[in-house]
């Protein structure tokens, strides 16, 4: 992939980083003929079979490392519902024989952009280099890192209510066997050694169920 992108973009710096270092496979800075800087491309390849969501978060985050002003994946597992190219949350997705059509399409627009920006420098006041880095691509870089986090936290801890409230419903399942099973050999107990016997526990004592009223109980011979 490195001797592709040396090939396709020969003025730009191809740098490859480091296994086991964050940042993506391959930063290519772009370079005009002139020397102007116009921004960088994060590039990385996955060789996996099946498609992983998981890969977008953590390549966001290397491309706010690295200040890259686009990230592109390259990978033959691409997502159900496209077969070649798509864009998903700001990150470019494409196939091995995409790769260079894109790149190039992309750093077009990065070359006009640094063009643009040129042109008007020395000439905005400071209201707008204020609107320039607010609608610029690393402002939105920070604003996507504040929030992602935040997002995951929110899931996680909604994950942990869920779960807890699932532990609280199995213990108290659990207490309420126990509670039974206890007041069942204290019933038993009293069938055994008579109720006298057995020591009274306030916890189990059970009030006594009257056959009537007092008023209402049985005459005696006398009074009829």
């Amino acid at each position: 992939m490195e001797d592709v992108l040396s090939r396709a973009f020969p003025h730009d710096e191809i740098e490859e980083i480091a296994k086991g270092v964050n940042g993506g496979d391959w930063l290519q800075r772009v370079l005009e003929p002139s020397g102007l800087a116009c921004g960088s491309i994060l590039w990385e390849t996955k060789n996996a079979k099946n498609w992983s969501a998981a890969w977008l978060p953590k390549l966001r985050k290397d491309q706010r490392e690295s200040k890259a002003a686009i990230a592109i994946l390259v990978t033959e597992a691409m997502p159900s519902d496209c077969q070649h190219l798509t864009e998903i949350d700001g990150v470019w997705i494409c196939t091995r024989a995409c790769a260079v059509t894109l790149g190039s399409a992309l750093r077009a627009g990065l070359v006009e952009l640094a063009k643009a920006r040129q042109a008007a420098d020395g000439k905005h006041g400071k209201i707008e280099r204020v609107y320039d880095y607010l609608s610029g691509t690393e402002f939105r870089q920070r604003i996507a890192g504040m929030v992602e986090p935040l997002v995951q936290m929110q899931a996680g801890l909604a994950a942990e209510r869920r779960a807890m409230a699932r532990i609280w419903a199995a213990r108290e399942k659990q207490i309420e066997a126990a509670v039974q099973c206890v007041h069942g050999m204290y019933g038993d107990l009293q069938g055994i050694v008579g109720s006298s016997t057995l020591p009274t526990l306030e916890q189990m004592d059970v009030p006594r169920l009257e056959s009537g009223n007092a008023e209402d109980g049985p005459t005696s011979d006398s009074s009829r």
